[in-house]
């Protein structure tokens, strides 16, 4: 299976024009994209996904190292052709009606007039849009335009899909049609890479993830593998503890169930030890399970915050 996109020790430094400090959104990026997968870009806001995405594209170039998509480098026309795009917050000239905006885009792409019109109103259509085609875009809410805006991305019929927040500003209903559509452009044989920070969606359709903080690489691989990563035990034990729970070794979370019942959070290399700790304290260990960390809590770790939803008692 060959790559689509590479990227190798992407880095980008901006300068700030009053104090003329220097600052570096992203910081040695290297990952790739393979034909044919949903890739998941994530990150807590302020991580460099969008700066990666512009530099992706051609928007802007980067400060050291080295991007290609479909073989060929960012931005070149012959590349973009085969690409489609649609940015963090759009803009369309509000004064347009979508079946006009859209009309302005296949022109730019070459597309003859009747394959237009007929890719126009398919796509209109399977993003929601059909009734509302002729109504001007200052009339829309943020979420149709947004909808606007995967259309338009999907015009050229591209080999390689790259969408920054595809999911922002929809309701329930538009971020499932939306999931359905991604789903759908998989299996036509297309690449999406997306960003989105409904790690949800990411979770259920993406094939690898990457995830970004403060401009570096954090974490990259299969959701499988890095789910796996963070493999925990929750053990269920009743009585009282002679001690501080917080000094057992690899306790991820400790929540009191009850008067005698306690849920305990472990990493797995340290269950066998805890367990041994707390039967020697006469505990009755009422369930013993297995705990596979969510993509919501190794984001949430990654960015900093801590473990998600632990409460730290001492009895």
């Amino acid at each position: 299976m060959d790559d689509v996109i590479v990227v190798d020790g992407l880095r980008k430094v901006f300068r700030t024009p009053f104090r003329r400090r220097r600052v570096e959104a992203v910081k040695g990026v290297t990952f790739s994209v393979r034909r044919g997968e949903i890739f998941g870009f994530l990150g807590p806001n302020g991580a460099g996904k969008t700066t990666t995405l512009k530099m992706l594209v051609g928007l802007i170039r980067p400060s050291a190292g080295r991007a290609s998509l479909l073989g060929g480098d960012p931005g070149a026309i012959e590349v973009m052709s085969r690409v489609g795009f649609l940015p963090e917050q759009p803009y369309f000239y509000d004064y347009l009606k979508p079946t006009e905006l859209m009309d302005i885009f296949g022109r730019i792409f070459g597309i003859p007039k009747a394959e237009r019109r007929r890719r126009i109103d398919m796509l209109l259509d399977r993003v929601g849009l059909a009734d509302s085609k002729n109504r001007i875009l200052r009339k829309f809410s943020k979420g149709m335009l947004q909808r606007v805006g995967i259309a338009q991305a999907l015009l050229n019929d591209p080999e390689l899909v790259l969408l920054d927040e595809p999911m922002s500003g929809l309701d329930p209903v538009g971020r499932r049609e939306i999931i359905d559509l991604i789903a759908e452009l998989k299996s036509q044989g297309k690449t999406v890479f997306f960003s989105s920070h409904i790690l949800a969606d990411i979770e259920r359709l993406c094939d690898r993830v990457v995830i970004l903080h403060k401009g570096v690489v954090e974490h990259a691989g299969t959701i499988q593998e890095l789910l796996a990563s963070g493999d925990r035990k929750e053990i269920l034990v009743s009585g009282s503890f002679p001690g501080d729970w917080a000094r057992l070794p690899g306790i991820h979370g400790i929540d009191r169930m009850g008067p005698q019942v306690t849920r305990l959070l472990v990493e797995s290399g340290f269950a066998n030890d805890i367990l041994r700790a707390l039967l020697d304290a006469r505990m009755e260990i009422l369930q013993v399970a297995d705990r596979r960390i969510s993509l919501e809590e190794l984001f949430v770790r990654t960015a900093g915050v801590g473990p998600v939803g632990a409460k730290e008692v001492t009895s």
